[in-house]
């Protein structure tokens, strides 16, 4: 077999099922997987919307999902043909200088880059750049289905909604956003004990599903959002306010939330201006941070998925076959309509 399936940018708006050749290895630190099982995530909604101009057209999309290792260059020593292995959506070097430092999103040979600036996983085969690195085994108390959601959603909630947010116990925590990421990001919050999670959304279902996954509080946003928020917290604002949707109006509800030393953490994919408001958080101690998920612990949280300890089955609503990738983007770019948090395709 030399061609394979793919599902690639085509254009503004135009994701398209086509044949492309079959992925070689090239670096002797590459390895070339053969996926079960891929999702759809935001940013590709992003790149389709033309806010991510570093993605060219006719790229393969995708960064997460599940699969098989078919080859593996020579320099490759943690993995085998034969090992199932959830795939990072960050690749790491592990040896340039922002690796080092704990940052392999912006590698000098890696970071973001499948389904990006390389071709991703919305195909049979991918091929993986420095897999050592790149690349984690399976484990058994899990489902592959809930594997999916550690390679990005858990991970990028967890470091940049969490980490960068500052989470503490006993603390009140404030996410703008209840689709896939911000959910993520309310699961792992918990691992900290904060008082009170408060997660604000357009859509009622999303805000079902939060009550039923940890939050303690749940508010259908509108014009007495803050109103509501600021009657939980006794007028004082929230500790933390998690930003996870990346509009202009989100960004702007978590500076008018945050109390006085608070954090705001930027999560979503922001492709146009937002004003910051400085005439009012100016003497306020506020802290505002941005990252790109590194990935840097996904370790750690692969063992708590393994172990039960956070439960990522309910992330998962719908089904589609590879094959039907135009149905699993259309469900998936009209989430509200479909009550859809993220989508398992399978190959």
């Amino acid at each position: 077999m030399t061609t394979m399936k793919a599902l690639i940018y085509a254009g503004k708006g135009q994701p398209k099922l086509v044949d492309k050749p079959m992925p070689q290895i090239l670096q002797p630190t590459d390895a070339v997987v053969k996926m079960v099982k891929t999702t759809i995530c935001g940013t590709d909604l992003h790149i389709l919307k033309g806010d991510v101009p570093t993605c060219a057209e006719n790229t393969i999309l995708g960064h997460e999902g599940i699969a098989v290792v078919q080859s593996v260059g020579p320099s490759v020593k943690a993995f085998k043909p034969g090992d199932q292995v959830i795939v990072s959506c960050i690749t790491s070097c592990s040896t340039c200088e922002y690796c080092r430092r704990g940052m392999p999103s912006h590698c000098t040979d890696g970071g973001w880059i499948l389904g990006n600036t390389i071709d991703g996983t919305q195909a049979q085969y991918v091929r993986i750049p420095h897999a050592d690195a790149s690349l984690y085994h399976m484990v058994a108390g899990a489902t592959p289905d809930e594997q999916v959601m550690v390679s990005d959603v858990l991970v990028t909630g967890y470091e940049c909604g969490v980490l960068n947010g500052r989470v503490e116990p006993g603390s009140t925590v404030a996410l703008v956003g209840g689709g896939p990421v911000g959910l993520g990001a309310m699961l792992t919050a918990q691992l900290y004990t904060p008082a009170r999670i408060i997660m604000i959304d357009l859509d009622a279902n999303r805000l079902k599903q939060a009550k039923s996954l940890g939050a303690t509080h749940t508010i259908l946003s509108g014009p007495d959002t803050v109103k509501q928020v600021m009657e939980i917290t006794g007028g004082r604002g929230v500790d933390t306010a998690i930003e996870a949707v990346g509009v202009p109006a989100t960004f702007e509800l978590c500076q008018e939330l945050i109390s006085p030393g608070g954090v705001i953490a930027n999560l979503g994919v922001h492709g146009t201006k937002v004003d910051l408001h400085l005439e009012s958080l100016w003497d306020r101690n506020i802290t505002i941070t941005t990252r790109l998920v590194d990935a840097t612990s996904s370790s750690m949280l692969i063992k708590l998925v393994d172990a039960g300890r956070i439960n990522t089955k309910a992330l998962v609503t719908h089904s589609f076959k590879f094959s039907d990738m135009g149905n699993a983007y259309g469900t998936f770019g009209a989430a509200a309509q479909h009550n859809a948090l993220k989508v398992i395709v399978d190959f």
